[in-house]
């Protein structure tokens, strides 16, 4: 599969520090967190492009504990939601962990739109998607689409500018609302530093969101020979509900992978404990 080159990812967290720097964050949270927040749209004379940071949902694992996991992709694009779509049918995710199981060769066969509470897709005929993933691919499309947009509208999906009853043997005659997140999205997940990202400065600062017990997250740092060098505990701004959290670490130059996780109160009797990594190298 394709990779995207670092620098891309490197910016793309960049520009998502900036936005949160600035205040622009995005409303569509709202009551609640599920819909994780986002950099907001902001106003730009029609036909001008820039580069945004856009959230793009991709799929971790396979079958009941297939989950989804954003990326903040940097897309140069006059308009968000067709550049995030566009993203997401056409670009694979940054971590080698994901995976997208939307068909190879999937595009637009119209600009996205937004009107009356409602975003409308509109692809070219995709090929096939197994049964058992076609749910969780189309989830892909809503929470891309979301996240972008900032809000909870649920999805209209037409085929070569036409609804359709069915697809993969997935109802989308009506709009597609998205999911419940809390059996859809990874419960904790990293979103800076990107995968790959080189950082400098001898610190880390990670940053994501969780809805875990008791607002715990637990993280580690393991050097490249697989060595635990650095480990600790902070807290989501709540528990139970997706919310930020943030730590720093103190690394010297080298290269790192730092997982996030959540906490086990069942003591291993549970469902397996989720879990997110990066890999970063210290400069």
């Amino acid at each position: 599969m394709r990779r995207r080159s670092g620098h891309l990812g490197v910016l793309a967290a960049g520009l998502l520090a900036a936005a949160l720097v600035a205040g622009c964050v995005g409303a569509g949270g709202a009551g609640d967190r599920g819909l994780p927040s986002s950099p907001a749209p902001t106003p730009t004379a029609p036909g001008v492009q820039e580069q945004r940071a856009l959230p793009v949902y991709y799929v971790l694992g396979d079958g009941e504990q297939a989950r989804l996991v954003r990326e903040f992709h940097a897309v140069w694009t006059t308009d968000p939601l067709t550049g995030a779509v566009t993203e997401l049918l056409g670009t694979p995710p940054q971590d080698p962990d994901l995976h997208t199981d939307w068909p190879d060769g999937t595009a637009l066969h119209a600009p996205v739109t937004r009107g009356d509470g409602i975003v409308t897709v509109d692809v070219a005929r995709p090929g096939d998607v197994p049964a058992e993933r076609a749910a969780l691919t189309l989830q892909q499309l809503v929470y891309t689409v979301q996240g972008a947009a900032g809000s909870t509208d649920p999805v209209r999906l037409l085929v070569d500018g036409e609804p359709v009853p069915t697809l993969w043997g997935q109802d989308v005659s009506r709009p597609i609302p998205r999911a419940d997140p809390y059996a859809t999205r990874l419960l904790v997940q990293i979103d800076d530093p990107a995968e790959g990202a080189t950082v400098g400065g001898g610190t880390v600062t990670v940053s994501g969101e969780a809805a875990v017990f008791e607002a715990t997250v637990l993280w580690e740092v393991r050097d490249s020979g697989g060595t635990v060098v650095r480990s600790g505990v902070t807290t989501s701004a709540e528990g139970m509900r997706f919310s930020p959290f943030r730590f720093t670490v103190p690394l010297p130059p080298g290269s790192y992978e730092i997982t996030v996780a959540e906490d086990d109160p069942s003591g291993g009797e549970g469902r397996p404990v989720q879990r997110d990594t990066r890999r970063v190298t210290v400069a």
